[in-house]
């Protein structure tokens, strides 16, 4: 392996992926949200890269990519499906400061939280940034560049009037390691490696 492989770092992240009948939903609400703003003063999300993350990993060296695959299927290997839930508008940190707009997913009970945790500890020797101390599940509909406060009690306001409206379920079958190369026109995302759930159905 030369020098340069061996230093080579892949910007990868865990996640679950969304069926197309939830991401549509998402993208309506997306386009309600984009009429309260000017266009530049919000990046909004593809679409296609709406997924669930569990564990943002950061800079992993490209030559230990197999042991993570490793590590993150020996989790799926015990872990059942989970049915999860999209539902609310919400922002971080705060509507009256907002960096994030994203979509709530909910899962059964304590099963996605006792999932994301399997993870974190799991990819723990991969990493070298401590996660958020608390995980919430949301999948990111936007992140805020530059908006004016009036705007970002438009979206505020809007995202009030939406309270819990859910916007579909769905069983979580598999999770995915994702690799994410940012460019100029915004970040590119491959998929490196998807892993089924097959865990026997009980608590985990």
């Amino acid at each position: 392996m030369t020098d340069e492989s061996s230093n080579t770092r892949l910007r990868l992240f865990v996640a679950i992926p969304l069926p197309e009948p939830v991401r549509d939903e998402m993208t309506r609400i997306q386009r309600e949200l984009q009429s309260l703003a000017p266009p530049r003063a919000i990046g909004w999300t593809k679409p296609e890269q709406f997924h669930l993350t569990l564990r943002f990993l950061g800079g992993v060296p490209a030559a230990r990519l197999e042991d993570l695959k490793v590590a993150v299927s020996a989790v799926c290997a015990n872990v059942r499906t989970l049915q999860l839930s999209a539902e609310g508008v919400g922002f971080f940190p705060n509507a009256r400061s907002p960096r994030v707009v994203w979509v709530g997913i909910q899962g059964e009970g304590q099963l996605l939280i006792d999932l994301q945790r399997r993870i974190e500890w799991a990819v723990q020797p991969f990493i070298a940034e401590q996660g958020a101390e608390h995980f919430s599940g949301h999948v990111t509909l936007a992140r805020v560049r530059d908006l004016k406060q009036s705007d970002a009690g438009k979206l505020a306001a809007r995202a009030q009037t939406i309270g819990s409206r859910r916007f579909g379920g769905w069983m979580a079958r598999e999770i995915e390691i994702v690799q994410s190369e940012l460019s100029p026109y915004g970040a590119r995302h491959s998929l490196l490696a998807e892993f089924p759930l097959a865990g026997k159905i009980g608590p985990l």
